[in-house]
């Protein structure tokens, strides 16, 4: 086993961090290329629909924590067999899932326009775009259990080079079919349904080694039934954990609505800074997930603390540089992001919680990556059903009282309980990494 290092955990942290980066700079050219077409509808409809389709690719986005925990446990405990079953077992839950989404489509976009209604013409676009894209559902979904895989082996800087080869595909097949060919919203949709399956293909090249010996196709390691019945807890325990996050950020931005259109608009800006946060803090997430489970799999408690408290350091020396920054720049940030006068001094006024959100925050990000990687999937779900419980008596105690100010303190209450509730869980999970690793079922709080 590799020796635990600052230079190993930066090797598995940047990749991921930079991949991160590369998100956003998609969503502007998709933008950006429709603009070119000289009216609203054709933005409208791009950006509706890769909401509506990203929201329901999210909900399968389990794979991708639940793989990186239960492959980095096999490999700490050197089960080559069941390293390779968790690949195949991704790729098949990604098929049948693509192919239901597929079959289910046109139910699946009339639920979303009945709950989001918009005018003729951007709905019959929006349709358009996404009877196109849905057909990469397979792919999208699949990267996700690939990228898991390759993170718990720390080979964040393959996952880099599909994010990087994806949307750069994706761009470039954008300004050919948008701008070259005028394929207008279904060229987008074309751009994106290629350039999926191509990350497919590539990230399929990068696990090529999990396909060399056969054991990927050995039926009774591949559908043992203690084993999937593990994975299917740990995987819906990580769903509700996210679907109950979901809620409670757009929840924050609903109730944002009842002070105003410019608090709203001041409160969407701010996010931004929480999804910068996020994106640097991914990196040292990961890392801990890879080696935490990796030594929870190897049962070297010792390891698994000392990955804990480096990736911890790393996390507390993140997020106190955007802190700093977002003190001394944040105002610059905020004039970038606005150029309405009433949004920019409202963003002021409540800019100080993102100088604390990072502060806050961090324990609560880097024990989520700490309890992926153990598996202690049941713990995270619990300590979210708390910190959600925590954030609407916020809520109703809070928000009457200080108003949006109130709102952004019920927010910082849900990532403190979160953060607190999961460290007193976490000697529990230090007693569990016991030599020979896991059981295979889902490990049970204590």
């Amino acid at each position: 086993m590799s020796e635990l290092t600052h230079r190993r955990i930066l090797r598995v942290a940047i990749p991921v961090v930079l991949s991160n980066a590369t998100v956003p700079i998609l969503g502007a050219v998709d933008t950006g290329v429709v603009g070119q077409m000289g009216a609203a509808a054709p933005i409208a409809a791009v950006g509706a629909g890769a909401i509506i389709l990203s929201s329901v690719y999210w909900i399968f986005g389990f794979l991708r924590m639940g793989t990186t925990g239960l492959a980095a446990q096999a490999l700490g405990a050197s089960d080559r067999a069941e390293l390779v079953a968790l690949l195949s077992r991704a790729l098949l839950i990604a098929g049948v899932a693509g192919a239901g989404l597929i079959a289910l489509q046109w139910a699946i976009f009339a639920a979303a326009f009945r709950l989001a209604p918009t005018t003729a013409e951007v709905e019959g676009l929006a349709r358009s775009y996404m009877t196109i894209r849905i057909w990469s559902a397979p792919a999208a979904i699949a990267i996700y259990g690939l990228t898991g895989w390759l993170i718990a082996q720390e080979r964040t800087g393959a996952v880099l080079i599909v994010q990087l080869a994806m949307n750069g595909a994706n761009i470039l097949l954008d300004l050919w079919f948008v701008l070259g060919l005028g394929w207008g919203v279904q060229g987008v949709a074309v751009a994106t349904f290629l350039a999926e399956w191509s990350g497919l293909a590539l990230a399929l090249w990068f696990v090529r080694d999990g396909f060399a010996d056969g054991l990927w196709r050995d039926r009774a390691q591949v559908f043992d039934g203690a084993r999937l019945r593990r994975m299917v807890a740990v995987n819906t325990d990580i769903l509700i954990r996210s679907v109950l996050l979901q809620i409670t950020f757009a929840s924050f931005l609903l109730m944002g609505g009842l002070f105003g259109t410019v608090a709203l608009a001041a409160n969407q800006v701010l996010l931004q800074f929480l999804y910068i946060t996020s994106y640097a803090l991914d990196g040292f997430a990961f890392a801990v997930e890879a080696l935490v489970g990796r030594y929870f799999g190897a049962g070297n408690r010792q390891r698994l603390r000392r990955a804990v408290v480096m990736c911890a350091g790393w996390g507390a020396g993140t997020v106190t540089v955007l802190a700093l920054g977002f003190a001394v720049f944040g105002g610059r940030i905020v004039d970038v992001m606005a150029t309405a006068p009433e949004v920019r001094q409202a963003a002021r006024i409540y800019l100080p919680w993102m100088v604390l959100a990072p502060l806050i925050g961090v324990a609560a990000w880097i024990l989520d990556g700490v309890f992926i990687g153990a598996t202690r999937t049941r713990d995270m779900r619990n300590m979210m059903v708390l910190s959600f419980g925590a954030y609407l008596v916020a809520l109703l105690a809070l928000v009457p009282v200080l108003g949006n100010h109130g709102l952004w303190a019920a927010l910082m209450m849900s990532f403190l309980t979160r953060g607190v509730t999961l460290a007193a869980k976490y000697p529990a999970l230090e007693r569990a990494a016991t030599v020979g690793g896991p059981a295979p079922r889902t490990p049970r709080s204590t």
